[in-house]
């Protein structure tokens, strides 16, 4: 059985979401179902958020629906009770981290020293989301960073987009890309699923060329 982590790893990008209507969480599913990546990490920077959540988990069961920004055990809690596979925070809040692994949820905690990695590999986690990526020096900060750490896969979130995608996931250390471009508010309360596919399938494409899957 394929672990959450190797699906991830398969898809390479994770479309980062926030949601601001509920009603959209349906058009938004079959739009990135339809460009082939079946994965969606809801943010919870919305009201809509476990809404939304719950709404992809139960009309698309082929789509891996995790959640985001999760900043408190309580979020975490509403998370989980909506259908959430997998929990992703900004940073690392070790109530967070120990509460995901208690339930047997996989937990991608944002680290951006190696402090915050040493701390994670406490807990017995191999993959970590890298955050804010871009501001924190992007591909040659990672690149440093993840240097001694030969265990630890990342997952860089903020300020990917299609121009520095493939060389973010040319780097051995990196599992997949976090991004918001392919799923951009303005395209989901416009309702433009088409647009979101196409980006979607250009994205899978590019994941294909640099990994030669």
């Amino acid at each position: 059985m394929t672990s959450i982590k190797e699906k991830i790893a398969q898809l390479g990008v994770v479309p980062v979401v926030a949601i601001e209507d509920a009603k959209d969480a349906t058009g938004l599913g079959a739009a990135l179902l339809a460009g082939g990546l079946a994965c969606a990490e809801i943010t919870f920077r919305t009201a809509a958020a476990a809404e939304s959540i719950r709404t992809m988990a139960e009309n698309f069961p082929d789509l891996l629906v995790g959640a985001g920004t999760v900043l408190t055990v309580e979020q975490a809690q509403q998370a989980l009770d909506n259908g959430a596979k997998f929990i992703v925070t900004p940073g690392f809040d070790a109530d967070v981290v120990e509460f995901s692994l208690e339930h047997d949820t996989p937990i991608f905690p944002g680290v951006a020293t190696p402090t915050e990695i040493n701390m994670a590999m406490k807990y017995g986690l191999t993959a970590l989301k890298f955050f804010p990526a871009q501001a924190l020096g992007g591909i040659p900060a990672l690149k440093a960073i993840a240097a001694p750490y030969g265990g630890i896969r990342f997952i860089p979130t903020g300020g990917i987009s299609p121009q520095n995608l493939g060389d973010y996931l040319a780097i051995p250390a990196v599992l997949a890309c976090g991004g918001s471009w392919l799923v951009k508010k303005s395209l989901i309360a416009a309702g433009e699923f088409e647009k979101i596919t196409q980006l979607t399938q250009e994205a899978v494409a590019l994941v294909k060329k640099i990994r030669e899957i």
